[in-house]
């Protein structure tokens, strides 16, 4: 009683592919794998190249400020 036997899963294998369709799954499964694809290329970036962009401005502490 606490085991699905195979017609349970051929039924909700049904009831899944009337709801999302046939071509929806590997689409969907195709945009899980592209975010995992991104995750892992931002993870791999170094922090130290994302400083290489970051304004600047200079100080000079022997200028004179406007009055």
């Amino acid at each position: 009683m606490g085991a699905f036997s195979i017609w349970h899963w051929l039924i909700v294998l049904v009831v899944v592919l009337l709801l999302f369709g046939r071509g929806k799954i590997p689409e969907l499964m195709g945009d899980v794998a592209k975010g995992i694809k991104n995750f892992k290329k931002g993870m791999g970036e170094d922090p130290a190249d994302a400083t290489d962009t970051a304004k600047t401005v200079d100080h000079n502490p022997n200028e004179k400020k406007p009055s």
